[in-house]
């Protein structure tokens, strides 16, 4: 296997601009060789098989959702409040729609999950994996609220992004600003 890391990142991110606009189905070496703009063939030096390539590139989707330490450093300087926890929670769906691709090739992952078993556990490691490093920031930090309030959080926000990024019409009556700070408002106090 080749290890040039710039190399190989821009083929992960070419995955997931192919696994966004075609799907699991899509998903072919040639295809990212093609997205990437690369000498076909080059994905096959680069990832043993599709399962090896479909599971970095889960890892890759998780590298670039994950907010910027300085973003959060400097979020983070303002009071320990609800209200901080609904600029969070907005700069999450702020983060996602700014790479609407890598959320969509995650739900494509999701998906292409529930038919392969193999796949379905390098997903559950990761999303176990962010959400007990949620849990452990909220707690870390002396947010309000406990552990089933970042588990409430996540749930809720993950629906609220997923109809925000494939259907977002159907939210469309309702303003955001509301919904998250009402989700916000109810988690915690029940926290």
């Amino acid at each position: 296997m080749r290890q040039n890391p710039a190399r190989r990142t821009a083929l992960l991110d070419a995955a997931i601009s192919v696994l966004a606009g075609d799907g699991s189905r899509g998903l072919t070496f040639r295809a990212v060789d093609t997205a990437a703009g690369v000498p076909t063939g080059t994905a096959s030096n680069y990832f043993a098989n599709r399962d090896d390539l479909i599971a970095q590139v889960a890892q890759r989707t998780r590298e670039r959702l994950t907010p910027h330490e300085s973003e959060v450093a400097s979020t983070m300087r303002a009071p320990l409040t609800r209200e901080l926890v609904t600029l969070l929670m907005h700069q999450l769906l702020d983060r996602l729609r700014r790479d609407r691709p890598t959320y969509l090739a995650m739900l494509e992952l999701r998906l292409e999950a529930t038919r392969r078993p193999e796949l379905r556990a390098v997903l559950v490691d990761v999303f176990s994996q962010n959400l007990r490093e949620s849990i452990k920031f909220h707690l870390d930090a002396d947010l309000p609220g406990d552990e089933s309030t970042v588990v409430l959080l996540y749930l809720a926000m993950s629906g609220l992004l997923i109809d925000d990024l494939t259907v977002p019409d159907v939210l469309a009556p309702y303003p955001y600003d509301d919904l998250i700070a009402t989700l916000v408002d109810r988690v915690t106090a029940a926290g």
